[in-house]
């Protein structure tokens, strides 16, 4: 079934609502692809199903022709790659950017799904990608925040501490302590322990800390950031 002209110009104006709306968040925290790449990303993807539902109606209702109008939807799909992998950036051992290439594919099948006339999961899909980005972040970042390395510099009595009576006065499993580095006794008669931490929260660390200055021997501990 063939639609008319303003049928489609809504559909590519929806389109294009529905991109800048993902784009905006991205845009807010200064992505190379933000607003306007959104936006095209997803215009031009309405556009596609458009043309791949509705752009062969004069050889359609010939005999012996067939036509897959999901062949282009599916070219999308793979296509859009390419722009996903132009966001995506390796800073040292970090990957940055596969949020925003995830969101730029996305958009992408939104924008097919407004050409394609599903009004209702494009709106839907939309607020879904909205309240994975903005929603989720928080949760995410407070998880990561609990994986963090943590550094304790620990000031003692000389040969009065080890490893070993660390993590029993703390009670930590071997698997939480990364490093445990001991520079022998200064002018003053003190070791200085350097108690590398990983997988814990600032409120857990800071628990350790205050158990190891509860020590007789010790005479100071220090939360450092890794």
């Amino acid at each position: 079934m063939l639609i008319g002209n303003l049928e489609m110009i809504g559909r590519l104006a929806l389109a294009a609502v529905l991109g800048s709306v993902v784009g905006l968040e991205r845009q807010r925290l200064l992505w190379a692809a933000g607003l306007r790449t959104h936006m095209l990303v997803c215009v031009g993807a309405c556009l596609f199903m458009l043309v791949s539902a509705f752009g062969f109606g004069d050889v359609t209702g010939q005999s012996h022709v067939v036509l897959d109008p999901s062949r282009v939807a599916a070219q999308v799909v793979s296509g859009i790659g390419f722009l996903g992998a132009g966001t995506i950036l390796l800073r040292g051992e970090m990957v940055k950017g596969l949020t925003t290439a995830a969101s730029l594919w996305a958009v992408a099948a939104i924008g097919l799904a407004s050409g394609g006339g599903l009004y209702v999961p494009a709106f839907a899909a939309t607020a879904i990608v909205l309240a994975i980005l903005g929603g989720v972040k928080p949760l995410e970042e407070r998880w990561q925040a609990r994986l963090q390395p943590r550094s304790l510099r620990i000031v003692a009595r000389a040969g009065a501490l080890s490893l070993e009576s660390v993590q029993e006065a703390a009670g930590l499993p071997a698997s939480r302590i990364r490093q445990f580095i001991l520079r022998p006794a200064d002018a003053a008669g003190c070791d200085e322990i350097q108690l590398a931490l990983t997988r814990l929260s600032p409120a857990q660390a800071e628990r350790v800390a205050r158990i190891l200055r509860a020590l007789p021997e010790v005479e100071s501990v220090a939360v450092e950031p890794d």
